[in-house]
């Protein structure tokens, strides 16, 4: 059972955010709707009642179903929650990211595609803007070729638009960000990534958009490294803060210069995860955890 119990304290407001350097506001901690299925609209009604105020979704009906997070924010909306107090995240998926359920023509040139999956997304969430939209990831590897320029500039439009507050990329190596930062019109401000711990927390990635103002999302940070959640270290800071593991790793996260994303389906959880921004880890905790590799 994940312990709620406080020792070295500092105790932040329920309506923390972190702050870009444009001073547009980010949610210090997003709830994540892949996978979800049919339960998807009464999670986001129970991870914003839970303290979420960052819901993330695609346009993307083999992972995510956009359509019932509309459902939800309408829901909220009747409950006094307005479209204003929360941060809606979505992405444009490629072609063969999806099943047969691709929400644009495939046939269509990639502007288009992009711009058809963006009003799906606008009207599968009841909006007329999104907080933040991102490319699923590149078409390209290991750099990036014609079909990511051609979708970058469409995605570029939307934020010239005004309909798309925050852009930027998903699953996205450290080669591809500097070309996409270097040659843009308009830089990335967002990625989104997974992060594993055998793999530095995705340092390079991380440091690249810490020194180019960029923000970081990390996902999967307790799924992908369950092996920092038994390692007695881990395990040992847990006990001395009177928090669970999970609750660590999240903390170490926010420290480290992240946005963690969490996929909970226990309201319990959900609750534990806001209790993160609670304590603060000492520079000793951040380094054991920033240097695991194994259990």
């Amino acid at each position: 059972m994940r312990s709620m119990k406080n020792r070295r304290v500092n105790k932040k407001k329920e309506g923390e955010r972190m702050i870009a350097d444009n001073s547009e506001k980010f949610p210090s901690f997003i709830y994540g709707t892949a996978w979800k299925r049919d339960a998807t609209a009464e999670l986001v009604n129970t991870a914003v009642s839970s303290g979420f105020s960052g819901i993330d979704t695609a346009n993307q009906p083999r992972h995510y179903q956009e359509h019932l997070v509309g459902e939800a924010l309408l829901k909220l909306a009747s409950e006094g929650i307005d479209r204003e107090e929360l941060f809606i995240q979505s992405k444009f998926t490629p072609a063969d990211g999806h099943d047969h359920r691709i929400p644009y023509d495939p046939s269509a040139d990639l502007s288009t595609q992009v711009k058809q999956s963006f009003e799906g997304s606008l009207k599968n969430l009841r909006t007329d803007y999104l907080d933040s939209y991102l490319l699923h990831g590149p078409y390209s590897q290991p750099g990036l070729g014609n079909e990511d320029w051609e979708v970058w500039s469409a995605i570029e439009d939307l934020y010239k638009s005004g309909k798309a507050r925050f852009i930027g990329i998903s699953n996205v190596n450290i080669v591809q960000l500097q070309l996409l930062t270097k040659k843009a019109r308009i830089k990335p401000m967002v990625v989104q990534n997974r992060c594993f711990a055998s793999r530095g927390w995705d340092r390079a990635v991380r440091v690249f958009c810490r020194d180019n103002h960029i923000i970081y999302e990390g996902f999967s940070l307790l799924t992908a490294n369950s092996f920092v959640l038994q390692n007695p270290g881990v395990q040992k800071i847990a006990r001395e803060l009177g928090r669970s593991p999970e609750q660590v790793v999240f903390r170490f996260s926010m420290q480290a210069g992240m946005i963690p994303l969490t996929g909970t389906r226990s309201e319990g959880h959900m609750k534990e995860d806001m209790l993160v921004r609670d304590f603060k880890l000492d520079s000793n905790d951040l380094n054991l955890i920033e240097n695991l590799t194994c259990i």
